[in-house]
């Protein structure tokens, strides 16, 4: 019998199911869109009960393309957007309120008063992070603060507070779980790095009661007899892990130094540093990674990447689908002298300016669809390069290549001018999903699937390579360039 892993990939516009055959090859995947709730400038928010009923539907559907049935699965795991914030009820799992989104800023002040307080560098050696509005811990403060007798009835263990992992988790085990992975709790400001625990005295600082917090385990849960339930079927819960270590582990970057960097909605970048966290003094994030044993990870991350093509699409109009994009791009043979910089919630890594906001530059009479088009697809390179080289500063070393997935990856233009901008080979697999395969890997490991991480790493295939062509000199002009439009994009909206 044909046998299956099945990830679930939860992400910030979409719920994916995807099964995985022994070879690492996709069988099946079923998608659907997310609705995006957008209450107020600069808040975003989901519904926790679309967010199940979207990856609930996805997860017959992707059995039924297959032919397949519960019976045929060995293992289910888990990857979803990290830093959305649920809280719920236990009694009746009802959520108090929406999902905060990763991308909200609406505890832009509070992050403020927390550092005009002297608290950052704390937080910063325990957790590795920034205060910034983009991890989970403040959004959980504020619900706590807004929503009446929350805090206190987080204190009676009435609560339940999770990320977009714990919520899944939560339901499929009917409310008997509640739990979240390393790698999920690592975001959340509350996770103490050398511990391996949550952190009281960042509980104590933020007032969350440790009642309303998951249990954290391993991302690929080999030593847990963990069931969830899929169609009244038992299964075992192999693998969770928040998105972009997922995409780490599914890049097959188990070595200390390799990189990949997932063109998402966001642009998230990760380096993996061994069994040993890095500190960055580069305004870098220090996180935990995924293996069989604990790994570390430094990571800068874009709020803004892929989205910027949606923008284009439902905002302005300027393309009927996101497919698009490329062709309108290469109309022209580069941006006439546009430079678009996308700071719709902000800018992250390595600015962390919660008030930059969207700043299009360089417009003449001359500038066509073409040219807005082009800058957008630069915008995410730029984005990305920045990062990169925060990241060399960091690690003391020059890298020579760079994993890439995602969605816009597909783009052969934008990933030629990233190579252009790195000066480094960017390498595509043949699996550009490569969130899902993270969890289905961890998923399989745990179950006895696959047999090693040897084995996996055999099994990544690269199916297109990218080389620099443009000369140094000019790929740091053109960076310079983009530095000038940045500082005009920054504190906008303070």
């Amino acid at each position: 019998m044909t046998r299956f892993v099945l990830a679930l990939d939860q992400g910030t516009t979409s719920s994916r199911s995807m099964l995985f055959d022994h070879a690492g090859a996709v069988v099946a995947v079923a998608q659907r869109e997310l609705p995006q709730i957008y209450p107020r400038s600069g808040w975003v928010e989901h519904d926790p009960e679309q967010i199940w009923a979207s990856q609930s539907a996805t997860i017959g559907e992707v059995l039924a393309q297959a032919g397949a049935s519960p019976s045929d699965l060995v293992a289910v795991g888990i990857s979803n957007q990290r830093e959305t914030t649920v809280l719920w009820e236990r009694a009746t799992g009802r959520p108090l309120a929406n999902a905060i989104v990763w991308q909200d800023r609406r505890t832009a002040a509070d992050c403020e008063r927390l550092r005009s307080a002297g608290h950052e560098a704390l937080f910063a050696a325990r957790t590795g992070l920034l205060l910034d509005p983009y991890f989970s811990g403040t959004k959980l403060a504020w619900l706590l603060e807004h929503l009446p007798d929350a805090r206190g009835r987080a204190e009676r263990g009435e609560l339940a507070f999770g990320t977009v992992d714990s919520w899944l988790v939560w339901k499929l085990s009917g409310g008997r779980l509640h739990l979240t992975d390393v790698t999920n709790a690592s975001r959340t400001l509350l996770f103490n790095l050398e511990r391996g625990d949550w952190d009281d005295a960042l509980l104590e600082i933020l007032r969350i009661p440790r009642a309303c917090l998951p249990r954290i385990v391993p991302s690929s849960l080999s030593a847990e007899s963990c069931e969830v339930s899929i169609a009244d079927a038992a299964l075992r819960l192999g693998g969770i892990a928040g998105d972009q270590q997922a995409a780490l582990y599914g890049q097959a970057c188990f070595q200390a130094g390799m990189v990949k960097n997932t063109y998402g909605t966001g642009c998230f970048m990760l380096m993996n540093t061994g069994e040993t966290p890095l500190p960055s003094t580069h305004r870098l994030l220090t996180t935990r990674a995924c293996g069989t044993v604990p790994h570390y990870a430094l990571e800068g991350g874009v709020f803004v990447a892929g989205a910027v093509v949606q923008w284009l699409r439902d905002g302005l109009g300027l393309i009927r689908s996101a497919a698009e994009i490329e062709a309108l791009a290469a109309t022209v043979p580069d941006s006439g002298g546009v430079t678009f910089v996308p700071a719709f919630t902000g800018l992250g890594s390595p600015h962390w300016d919660p008030h930059a906001r969207g700043t299009l530059l360089g417009l003449s009479r001359g500038t066509t669809r073409g040219h807005i088009a082009r800058a957008a697809l630069e915008a995410i390179a730029y984005q990305s390069a920045e990062l990169l080289g925060a990241m060399e500063r960091d690690a003391g070393r020059r890298l020579l290549e760079m994993r890439v997935d995602g969605g816009a990856s597909r783009n052969d233009l934008l990933l030629q001018f990233q190579a252009d901008l790195l000066g480094v080979t960017v390498r595509r697999p043949r699996i550009v999903e490569t969130t899902a395969l993270g969890a289905a890997w961890l998923a399989g490991l745990a179950v006895g699937f696959w047999s090693s991480e040897a084995e996996l790493a055999a099994s990544w295939q690269q199916q297109a390579q990218f080389e620099p062509q443009l000369p140094p000199e000019r790929a740091a002009a053109l960076m310079g360039e983009w530095g000038r439009a940045v500082e005009r994009a920054r504190d906008w909206a303070r």
